[in-house]
């Protein structure tokens, strides 16, 4: 155990259901009581922690994958984070460890659900992005979900966010013949073929995004990597060349919709083309996280793999970040910082 401990801690509870848009009402930040952990239990300070698309999901009262949230208790999420009481075996005070029980400041963690994550490796941001969860949906998805080899054409929706950034990159280190992105701001677009090394890129904002995927695909896509949904997809339903595949990942447009969005009004592609449309869970691919972890950490090491952070400065913006990532303000991976 460890000297004198925080007496409370804030974190951000849901306290409403949002109906459409998640509104500041829906949400409230408050005070815990802080106390030492019991057995196999570790108390962690929190430094960082993740605001992800999915979490608009588990705030509606909906049977999904994953529970949802309960009214007034905290939220979860990825954080990362250090060790200050520990009554675990294994795991030491001054430990750094990634963990699921985010959207506050200090969090008391059954220890078998704690990740010893090494800073010296990357910096401890990194394990709630590109090596961590995110990271490892970009590749899962990408080299398993979607069957990718070199050669391929790859489109990618949502290019500049956390996941899509990682997907266009890996593609070209792996051999892809063309990597297209789309994104929603021409300062995005920018990063993408400057920074990212995306072979085209387009501000979906900018025209008929099926119109601006065919200008830079002349040739057609083999893959497409779907964090978007809606016009995204139907335009790629049209520009997937034979046998084509689709990760669908994410629809991110449809979020926060109160009506049934419209699906793609060309499905029947599938059959002509025989196309493979699949969507992908990250938990299914735990398989992969020892590989994906070495192949990653060595292509960042040798700076093939750049990636980008948002940081949104204390707790007491935590919902302003999970908003501001709803509507596309981040560039990468959006992170609460309480460092």
């Amino acid at each position: 155990m460890s000297a004198a401990l925080p007496t409370s801690s804030r974190e951000w509870h849901l306290v409403a259901r949002p109906h459409g848009w998640p509104k500041a009402e829906d949400f409230a930040l408050r005070e815990a009581p802080v106390t030492a952990p019991g057995e196999g239990r570790i108390l962690v300070r929190n430094l960082h922690f993740s605001v992800d698309p999915y979490m608009r999901g588990r705030m509606n009262d909906v049977k999904s994958y994953a529970p949802p949230f309960k009214l007034d208790h905290p939220m979860e999420g990825g954080a990362v984070g250090e060790v200050i009481a520990s009554n675990a075996e294994g795991i030491a005070v001054g430990d750094h460890v990634l963990h699921g029980l985010g959207w506050r400041e200090y969090a008391d963690v059954p220890a078998e659900h704690a990740v010893k994550v090494d800073p010296a490796l990357a910096p401890l941001s990194a394990y709630l992005g590109v090596l961590g969860m995110t990271g490892l949906t970009a590749y899962a998805g990408l080299f398993e979900v979607a069957s990718f080899k070199a050669g391929d054409a790859v489109f990618v929706s949502g290019a500049a966010g956390a996941v899509g950034s990682q997907v266009g990159q890996m593609a070209k280190i792996k051999g892809a013949s063309r990597v297209i992105g789309s994104a929603g701001s021409d300062d995005k677009v920018k990063l993408l073929v400057e920074e990212y090394g995306f072979d085209a890129a387009f501000n979906y904002k900018n025209g008929p995004v099926a119109e601006q995927l065919r200008e830079a695909a002349p040739d057609g896509i083999d893959v497409y990597f779907d964090n978007v949904g809606g016009e995204h997809l139907e335009a790629a339903l049209s520009s997937l060349n034979v046998h084509g595949r689709a990760t669908i990942c994410g629809m991110i447009a449809q979020y926060n919709d109160t009506e049934p969005a419209p699906g793609p009004r060309n499905l029947a592609l599938v059959i002509g083309k025989r196309l493979r449309l699949q969507g992908m869970l990250v938990g299914d691919h735990a398989a992969l996280q020892p590989q994906f972890v070495q192949e990653v950490a060595g292509w960042l090491a040798s700076g093939e793999l750049k990636y980008s952070e948002t940081f949104v400065e204390g707790i007491e913006n935590g919902f302003d970040a999970f908003l501001g990532l709803m509507r596309g303000e981040n560039t990468g991976k959006m992170i609460v910082s309480l460092a």
